[in-house]
């Protein structure tokens, strides 16, 4: 029971996604990091896909992600399309990974420490980076 309903919330939740990156008015507002914020929405888009490919795909679904952190702030320019395919992948990634666990595994320890610290698989949705909010759309290039 617990396994469906985190595969529904990371449904819902990515499916958000694509609809907050499709309300981007260009390609290039994707990009653009305004004063007092730190990342764009690309880039937190990238680094969100990142984080569940690595946290999900590779621990549990021994998908053989190797993740590239800093790309994920480094890379830029990518169109709203090819941001929406990344995280369609994700999203069908996270379904297949979750797909091969039952619920005993939720009870077993996570494969590696996150943040210091050991934690029980079933506590996955709360993994780093899940909950990042992309910053506020620019109405317009400045």
């Amino acid at each position: 029971m617990l396994l469906e309903i985190q595969k529904q919330l990371f449904a819902r939740d990515l499916a958000k996604l694509v609809e907050e990156i499709e309300h981007y008015p260009t390609n290039e507002s994707l990009w653009v990091v305004k004063d007092g914020i730190s990342n764009s929405g690309g880039n937190l888009v990238l680094h969100l896909c990142g984080n569940l490919n690595h946290f999900i795909g590779a621990q549990l679904g021994e998908t053989g992600y190797v993740r590239q952190r800093d790309r994920e702030f480094s890379d830029t320019g990518l169109s709203k399309e090819d941001l929406i395919g990344k995280v369609r992948f994700t999203a069908n990634m996270v379904a297949e990974s979750l797909d091969k666990l039952d619920e005993k595994d939720l009870a077993k320890t996570y494969p590696i420490e996150v943040m210091g610290k050991e934690w029980p698989n079933r506590l996955l949705p709360i993994a780093p980076g899940y909950t990042l909010k992309l910053p506020p759309r620019p109405n317009k290039l400045s």
